[in-house]
């Protein structure tokens, strides 16, 4: 049996960071709801900031940090693999990088035919 591509993944920078934020807040997720304010940024929590909904998406872990999405934007982005990127910046208001001179940023691929077949089966 081949093995599902993650649906997320991370660039080195965006683990860097993730490792930072954990060793100063502990455990962290990510969600990504595609709501007016966050736009293509993926917000960073504390555990326990932010309560998951039945309406959200497990799509995996990156840099030991779960990443949901919401239910809409999952219908929406269902056949990409979603990249957390870090960039210069000013982070989300309540997100955990605001402050540290860098943003998450999300990118992605779509994936090729043979992955969609192996997520699918």
């Amino acid at each position: 049996m081949t093995v599902p591509p993650p649906r997320v993944a991370a660039t080195p920078a965006a683990l860097d960071l993730i490792a930072s934020l954990r060793a100063t807040h502990g455990a962290i997720l990510f969600h990504q709801s595609g709501g007016c304010c966050d736009g293509s940024a993926p917000m960073c929590f504390a555990v326990g900031d932010f309560l998951i909904g039945d309406g959200d998406v497990h799509l995996g872990a990156i840099g030991g940090a779960e990443f949901y999405i919401g239910a809409p934007q999952y219908e929406v982005w269902k056949h990409t693999q979603l990249i957390v990127d870090v960039v210069p910046g000013r982070g989300g208001m309540f997100s955990l990088e605001n402050g540290s001179g860098h943003r998450f940023l999300l990118r992605s691929r779509v994936f090729s035919e043979a992955e969609r077949a192996v997520l699918t089966a």
